[in-house]
């Protein structure tokens, strides 16, 4: 038997619906039912009254004396655990990272948390796509997943939001654009545009906003690298639309501006993933609380909305003051 089966019969007891209870505990419903079936045949005896759907017709006699000592299984663990916390500081191993590659700017904020705390984990960094993260998770090789909060493309599984994704379009810094602070995605259209490749998320995603307002961009360059594309506004007089935190982190690069794309504005929002109904280990676990730690004094959206010149907050500090760029006053952002 196993300590997760315990949880999922003690969230039945405490929400008294089995649908409920799945969801507290970051599983399907079926997910939850096989494993309470597996307790019940290792223990040879019934937990709960039978009944019709998802609705809790209470406990067996049987049931009523396991969920008790349940609770004091799960006690003792929990107590466990928060001993072997304290001791956390010392923590050591490799703390296995998947990333969509627009996310590697922000990556060194969240990584210098952990490290902070824990200076004896290794950082290994995998830049991948979204299928590749999913069977990384599934099979154990990856600790924890940094990807947009979609549930229809990566699944359901436990998530923490960390910041909101706003892009933008980089144009060359010329007389052109000198009184300019916005560009409609009509008009952004009609550019020379160097573009990611049809394959990645990201330009999937900007064609989707473009489709919604009837516009199909024809870009003069493809890569799969938004550094690259920033050159090419640089040195080659295009333009691309980027993630805004690149104009931050790393920053903008000479002769190149960001306009705000408007009519409509669009964001994302990014999170942290890590396996469903799966124990954390203890290093996808601060990475964890690290996220929290950091949600809690304002989330990286404060860190972003800042100057690229960038230091990662003191774990037991508030964040640094820095100086903001100026930009024009966002409208609310419409999700996608």
């Amino acid at each position: 038997m196993f300590l997760r089966q315990f949880n999922y019969l003690l969230a039945v007891v405490d929400e008294e619906h089995f649908g409920r209870a799945a969801e507290k505990c970051h599983v399907t419903q079926p997910s939850l039912s096989v494993g309470i079936k597996q307790l019940e045949m290792e223990l040879g005896a019934p937990i709960f009254l039978r009944g019709r759907g998802q609705r809790f017709h209470g406990l067996t006699t049987e049931g009523q004396i396991i969920a008790k000592w349940a609770r004091k299984v799960v006690g003792h663990c929990d107590a466990m655990l928060d001993e072997i916390a304290e001791m956390r500081a010392n923590l050591s191993g490799r703390l296995r990272m998947g990333a969509m590659p627009s996310m590697s700017p922000v990556l060194p904020v969240l990584l210098q948390l952990v490290r902070q705390k824990h200076p004896n984990v290794v950082m290994d960094v995998r830049f991948i796509g979204n299928d590749a993260m999913k069977i990384g998770l599934n099979n154990f090789t990856l600790d924890a997943a940094l990807t947009y909060l979609d549930e229809a493309e990566f699944g359901r599984r436990n998530t923490i939001k960390i910041y909101t994704e706003k892009i933008c379009i980089l144009v060359p810094d010329t007389e052109q654009y000198a009184d300019r602070t916005t560009m409609s995605w009509d008009e952004a259209s009609k550019l020379p545009l160097a573009m990611l490749r049809p394959s990645m998320h990201e330009r999937r995603f900007v064609d989707s906003v473009f489709a919604k307002v009837g516009l199909v961009p024809e870009p003069k360059l493809e890569s799969e690298s938004i550094l690259h594309l920033m050159f090419q506004v640089q040195f080659g007089g295009l333009c691309t639309i980027i993630p805004e935190h690149f104009t931050r982190m790393p920053g903008l690069h000479p002769g190149t501006k960001a306009l705000d794309l408007v009519d409509p504005i669009v964001s994302q929002d990014v999170g942290l993933y890590w396996s469903e109904g799966e124990l954390l280990t203890p290093i996808a676990s601060a990475l964890v609380a690290a996220v929290k730690n950091l949600n809690k004094r304002g989330g990286l959206d404060q860190i972003l909305s800042r100057t690229s010149n960038v230091a990662a907050p003191d774990w037991d500090a508030t964040l640094p003051p820095l100086a903001c760029p100026t930009f024009a006053v966002p409208q609310k952002a419409e999700r996608i």
